[in-house]
């Protein structure tokens, strides 16, 4: 197999990600919350080839220069003949690799509902936060997903929950319970949650609301959900943060996913997976004439 072929090979494993992003955004383009991702490519690392030497050519520019001084050093390299402008050699790529998966927590559209318990963000980037429990105990995860329910749990209370029923939390980091005997519920702008009980409204919660400050380290933790990277030290720099977000009530955020552009994205990908394709199926023809050649 030689350069080229490696190099398309390469780069059709990578476009097929590329594809198989593009089909992951179109196929929620109805989820609720969804964000859509965009893959980012790179150049894997090159490989300087110096089989090609201008040694001769310089000795004869050095050998006129010397004789004809410094003063005569332009005229001395042009009698020597061409010059290269760029180094030596040839610089072999080994194909491209995707590098990033970047989150668009840009705000989707918003849906009318006027179910009390549909709540959609306004303010980009910023999410609510889920209660996960995991093999090494709870983690916390987050989701732009607003459609809530609640639950009933065994001592007689009422769980917040996502639509998995992943428990959703409140500001102070716990999850949401109410008492039984709720007779209507009405979720403020400000992310306060009020409880009519017996014709009396109070507010009995408030939604846990963070913001992605670097939303690339967030991770995808699968069902619409992120959750930050295992690596300690890179959580201490400040990927999410507490904030004072806004929402709406009766209201649900749709997909972001321009379908427009993901169609565009897909045929620029196919197209780069038929050129790389086609690389391979040349060479490996010139591979076949060199072989009846030798024969």
């Amino acid at each position: 197999m030689n350069r080229s072929m490696i190099q398309a090979s390469v780069t059709m494993g990578q476009i097929q990600h590329k594809l198989d992003i593009i089909g992951h955004n179109l196929a929620n383009t109805n989820t609720p919350g969804y964000k859509s991702r965009q893959a980012d490519f790179s150049s894997l690392l090159l490989q300087q080839i110096d089989n090609l030497s201008d040694e001769g050519i310089n000795e004869a520019a050095n050998l006129d220069t010397a004789n004809q001084g410094a003063a005569n050093q332009e005229a001395a390299n042009q009698n020597a003949g061409p010059y290269r402008l760029t180094p030596d050699g040839i610089r072999s790529g080994a194909g491209a690799r995707l590098a990033h998966t970047n989150i668009d927590l840009s705000q989707g559209n918003l849906q009318k509902t006027d179910r009390s318990l549909d709540v959609a963000l306004l303010e980009d980037h910023h999410l609510f936060q889920l209660q996960v429990t995991t093999e090494n105990g709870l983690e916390t995860n987050y989701t732009r997903s607003g459609n809530f329910y609640l639950n009933p749990l065994n001592n007689g209370q009422m769980l917040l929950t996502n639509a998995d029923g992943l428990p959703v939390l409140g500001e102070d980091g716990e999850p949401i319970q109410f008492a039984d005997n709720i007779d209507g519920m009405h979720i403020r702008k400000d992310g306060a949650i009020l409880i009519n009980r017996n014709g009396i409204e109070a507010v009995e919660a408030q939604l846990g609301i963070v913001e992605a400050i670097r939303p690339r380290m967030l991770e995808a933790a699968g069902n619409n959900r992120f959750r930050l990277p295992d690596n300690a030290d890179i959580v201490g720099d400040g990927i999410i943060a507490n904030a004072d977000g806004q929402v709406q009530s009766g209201t649900i955020e749709v997909s972001n996913v321009d379908t427009s552009k993901q169609m565009t994205d897909m045929l620029m990908a196919q197209r780069a997976y038929q050129f790389n394709a086609r690389s391979i199926s040349t060479s490996d023809q010139m591979m076949g004439l060199i072989s009846q050649l030798r024969s």
